[in-house]
């Protein structure tokens, strides 16, 4: 929270170009394309990581798929993490994000910008259209970041909690790869009180195909995804 409060006060004097551009391009999508959208974004996301002094290191590129749609699955550590795969991540991306956290001065901007998600945790019907727009979102080729968690710990020191088998019926529903990332570290960017230098890691694992989950339970394939997470972490925080 501190570095997150350092780096808007670093950047207040961009805040009258920034902001307003932002929101104007959110509100146009038939004028800005999606990749004119998500550079911005990006463009954002570098001047916060200059002024914040972080640096994020990604691995495993190559294994996203080359075409299509799929499912991201990180685990989640704090405000930087969706951030974090958006920078490091080629193509544009969108994001499903708790309804009641989304919309704060940035963020707000950032899930206009790439039309995400909103989801209401305590809203069965709501959060099933949200599964279901999702899935007919990734079908048409779209790309989604989904923290299975749900939620994350303050400080969380790379510790994963359990998965939740509902955050995969989205890429169940749309038959998609599901792509594991691991984040390291990510929660000393904005989830602990340090401004000092740090570096992040996002590792994207190799793919699992519909092929190979597809005569398994929600639940069966959040714990594999959870595995695969936990033994990155292990081997590199």
């Amino acid at each position: 929270m501190l570095r997150f409060i350092y780096v808007i006060i670093m950047n207040l004097f961009r805040a009258p170009y920034v902001i307003p551009k932002m929101r104007k391009e959110a509100a146009h999508p038939e004028r800005y394309t999606e990749e004119e959208r998500y550079n911005l974004v990006k463009y954002v996301i570098r001047l916060m990581k200059l002024s914040g002094k972080v640096h994020t290191k990604a691995y495993g590129t190559e294994n996203l798929p080359a075409e299509g749609g799929y499912i991201m699955y990180p685990n989640h550590q704090g405000k930087y993490d969706a951030l974090g795969i958006i920078y490091t991540h080629k193509a544009p991306c969108s994001v499903v994000m708790d309804k009641s956290k989304s919309n704060t001065i940035l963020v707000k901007e950032f899930i206009d910008l790439v039309q995400g998600k909103r989801l209401e945790k305590d809203n069965v019907r709501q959060a099933l259209t949200i599964i279901n727009e999702v899935a007919e979102d990734v079908k048409k080729g779209k790309r989604y970041i989904l923290f299975p968690e749900g939620g994350y710990e303050f400080n969380n020191k790379n510790k994963v909690a359990a998965f939740k088998a509902g955050s995969f019926k989205s890429a169940i529903k749309s038959k998609a790869p599901v792509v594991p990332v691991a984040l390291i570290d990510s929660y000393k960017v904005f989830n602990c009180f340090s401004i000092g230098k740090v570096t992040t890691q996002v590792h994207y694992l190799k793919p699992i195909f519909y092929e190979e989950y597809k005569n398994m339970k929600s639940g069966e394939i959040a714990l594999l995804v959870q595995e695969r997470i936990e033994q990155v972490i292990e081997a590199y925080a």
